[in-house]
């Protein structure tokens, strides 16, 4: 086994180095110079949009805000790892790891807008909203059927089964801490009680459905936020001194002659970046099945939430962790976890922060775990829209939970390492064709902003687009479009992908199949 996890990482590292990000930079990259440096250039309107109301789903109720799609992107990429990844990057690539970090999450604010945008456009009408994602814009956008299937098996697998094991096994791990900082050895015991109690809360949401999880993401996610923020403020207050010398080795580090001679820069940049698009999954494929849900009256505005959910994750969360990390003068060379970041605290202010980094470390992975949850659930409707599997999954996923929370899994991260590297090279494939659409998008919302208008898209605007199952009317479906499988089972259950093949009376064999 040892041999096995040894391989797998010596794997990941030459995937991930030498092809996965220089290809995601690149298309990062060109991205940003494509679209005018909008990360940039609308900064001030991501806050604007953000304010959206929602309209009507046909089932009555209101559909997915636009805050409450960020919110549930912001709970799956806002998790342990701008705790463990931060401190791990600083651990190995010094103090320099963190400035690059925030240059990979400002040219990957492009790449962000882009991929969400595109699922906007793409995603299709449900009886409580809408849903969407890589999935639904290569199978509609690329009118590639086999990519789009292993998009949606591989995302379903890693994050909705891994992923979501990962995080439950980094509360029970904090709980442990926080527990042997007391006095109290549980050992599998209190792993297990752990792991019982967080099955319990999770089925409490998921078997709600897409609009529970909203509702406790967008309360979570700005609570764990604001309190991991006053720590990390009350932090630098105590030190305020250190602060000048924190900024002066982030930027040494970064471009030092020191560092350079001595090969760290390089290590700065790798860690810095392999860290970065970790913790804010901009260009992976994952942030636009969240960004899919929301009501809007354009493609654009989502693409702009969901680029200003990167800055919400690296240049706030995971800033926070950088100070209260480099504050401590940490010894560099050895890879760190979240026992670096509590050390850190507790030398800052003393031992009860140990206690309160584990309450926020249990909200960050929570929530987390929600998040990929929904997005495995958005994924498997457009595989199979069968109610009766979609309630077998959710099974899985509390299963998955309870493991992760009693069991090592090195070798299983390692394994799901690869797997999101094969995701977002699907993904990234899909989007540089594709990215032209987007761009056709953002020049019409811009030229409605220099007009004084309130951006709204409809497909008469586009009639060329194909496949486009939404957008007949303003935040609107097409006639005779909506797709029942949320909340009750479609025509024809057997063949969920063959309902969408062509849009409606369109197809070779007449009108699509479908119970409205």
């Amino acid at each position: 086994m040892p041999v096995l996890n040894t391989f797998l990482v010596a794997v990941n590292d030459v995937f991930w180095t030498y092809f996965l990000i220089p290809l995601l930079v690149l298309l990062a990259l060109y991205f940003t110079v494509r679209s005018g440096v909008v990360q940039v250039r609308l900064f001030p309107e991501m806050f604007r949009v953000l304010r959206g109301s929602p309209g009507l789903a046909p089932d009555g109720h209101k559909e997915i805000s636009s805050f409450q799609a960020f919110a549930i992107s912001a709970a799956s990429r806002v998790g342990t790892g701008n705790i463990v990844g931060v401190a791990t990057a600083i651990m190995l690539g010094g103090p320099g790891a963190v400035f690059w970090m925030w240059v990979m999450s400002c040219v990957l604010g492009a790449a962000a807008f882009v991929e969400s945008t595109l699922a906007q456009l793409y995603k299709v009408r449900t009886a409580t909203g809408f849903r969407g994602g890589p999935a639904y814009y290569i199978r509609f956008g690329l009118e590639n059927r086999w990519m789009s299937v292993l998009f949606a098996v591989t995302i379903t697998v890693t994050f909705s089964l891994v992923f979501n094991s990962v995080q439950a096994n980094s509360i029970a791990g904090a709980v442990s801490t926080s527990a042997g900082a007391l006095g109290i050895t549980g050992g599998w015991i209190l792993n297990a009680v752990v792991g019982l109690l967080l099955v319990g809360l999770t089925g409490s949401v998921i078997f709600g459905g897409v609009r529970r999880i909203a509702t406790v993401a967008q309360s979570l996610v700005p609570l764990m936020a604001i309190l991991y923020i006053l720590i990390g403020v009350a932090v630098v207050i105590l030190n305020i001194g250190e602060l000048p010398r924190v900024i002066g080795d982030i930027f040494a580090g970064a471009f030092g002659v020191r560092e350079f001679v001595a090969g760290g820069v390089g290590t700065a940049i790798l860690q810095g970046m392999r860290r970065g698009m970790f913790s804010n999954e901009a260009g992976l494929g994952s942030a636009p099945n969240a960004g899919a849900t929301a009501s809007v009256s354009h493609p654009a505005k989502q693409g702009l939430v969901q680029a200003l959910g990167v800055y919400f994750d690296t240049w706030l969360v995971c800033s926070v962790t950088a100070f209260i990390v480099l504050v401590s003068r940490p010894e560099y060379g050895e890879a760190g976890g979240v026992e670096v970041t509590q050390q850190a605290l507790e030398g800052s202010l003393g031992g009860w922060s140990v206690h309160a980094l584990t309450v926020i470390l249990f909200l960050l992975a929570y929530t987390s775990v929600l998040g990929n949850y929904y997005y495995g659930e958005s994924n498997l409707e457009f595989l199979d829209s069968d109610p009766r599997h979609m309630a077998y999954f959710r099974y899985a996923v509390l299963a998955a939970v309870f493991v992760g929370c009693v069991a090592p899994l090195t070798l299983v991260w390692n394994l799901a390492d690869i797997a999101m590297g094969v995701m977002a090279t699907v993904n990234l494939l899909a989007l540089a064709p594709l990215s032209a659409v987007a761009f056709r998008l953002l020049a019409d919302y811009s030229r409605q902003l220099r007009n004084g208008l309130d951006p709204q898209f409809t497909l008469s605007k586009m009639p060329d687009l194909r496949n486009v199952r939404c957008w007949g009317e303003p935040g609107g479906a097409l006639p005779e479009d909506v797709d029942r499988s949320e909340g009750s089972a479609p025509a024809d259950p057997a063949d969920s992908l063959a309902e969408h093949d062509d849009r409606p009376g369109e197809g070779p064999e007449g009108p699509d199949r479908r119970d409205d």
